[in-house]
């Protein structure tokens, strides 16, 4: 059964050469919750998790798992505990989708120790529940960008992490493979207790999908709780300049954004 692990920002800066994306941000991820974080481009969200997975040194400020900081810990100790999908990950030139896949095994495999029938079973998991099993042996290059994205999901559950950090990881996937892919998370979640932290661009896929919900603006945290409480029309106007609708979503109890354009504006009922 999974450990609750701890993961926590404090003070958190983080930027690029002179660039300053994020300033002096304190949070805190609900342990065995799925936490969502959404905000417009060029807000900070990616930068935050590739500090999160220690891919991105902070300026200043700590980030600490169960207390230790996780630029300070050993690379195989921190995989073994907490994995990432990064955006847009890239491939070596002719692999194969099992390896691929196989990769998200490294971190529990030691000097002495080969692959064994624990590894084998792992990887065909993720390959079942990603649906990409019966692509094992074709070349990740030869496949469409849907598909290696399912393949890259597959090898971050390879890793069978307790935490598991996913940037976009509904991206180059069409609705029903969206949906798909977010309802594995919950099941991995719900079965494992598995602590998820995601980017999302889709508010609404957001907020249905989350326990935990993070609005990001300008580098700093707008809002940050139940989704209900986020997800308002006031967040919306603030957050992504855009004016809007927010009702309850009669499938899942959810707040439910409706964009309002300018060319229906005025056909829009009263907020």
């Amino acid at each position: 059964m999974t450990v609750d692990h701890s993961l926590a920002i404090e003070n958190l800066t983080l930027g690029y050469g002179d660039r300053t994306v994020i300033e002096g941000l304190d949070l805190v991820v609900p342990a065995g919750r799925v936490t969502a974080i959404v905000g417009a481009n060029a807000c900070g969200k990616s930068t935050l998790l590739r500090s999160m997975s220690r891919l991105l040194a902070p300026r200043a400020g700590h980030v600490l798992l169960d207390g230790k900081d996780v630029h300070r810990m050993p690379a195989k100790q921190l995989a073994r505990t907490l994995g990432l999908l990064p955006q847009s990950p890239i491939a070596p030139e002719g692999i194969t989708v099992s390896d691929l896949v196989g990769r998200g095994r490294h971190p529990h495999q030691g000097i002495l120790s080969r692959w064994s029938a624990a590894d084998d079973v792992a990887v065909a998991d993720a390959l079942d529940a990603t649906e990409t099993a019966a692509l094992a042996d074709r070349s990740v290059d030869e496949l469409s960008g849907g598909q290696r994205q399912r393949v890259w999901i597959a090898m971050a559950l390879a890793q069978q992490t307790d935490l598991l950090l996913l940037d976009e990881p509904t991206t180059f996937l069409d609705v029903s493979h969206q949906i798909e892919v977010l309802d594995l998370l919950t099941d991995l979640n719900r079965s494992r207790g598995t602590t998820i932290v995601m980017v999302l661009h889709d508010l609404n896929l957001a907020a249905r999908y989350s326990d935990h919900l993070i609005a990001l603006a300008s580098g700093r945290i707008h809002a940050s709780g139940h989704p209900a409480d986020v997800l308002t029309v006031s967040t919306v106007r603030e957050v992504f300049g855009l004016d809007s609708r927010v009702i309850v979503d009669p499938t899942s109890g959810k707040p439910l954004m409706l964009p309002i354009g300018r060319h229906h504006m005025h056909d829009a009922a009263p907020v």
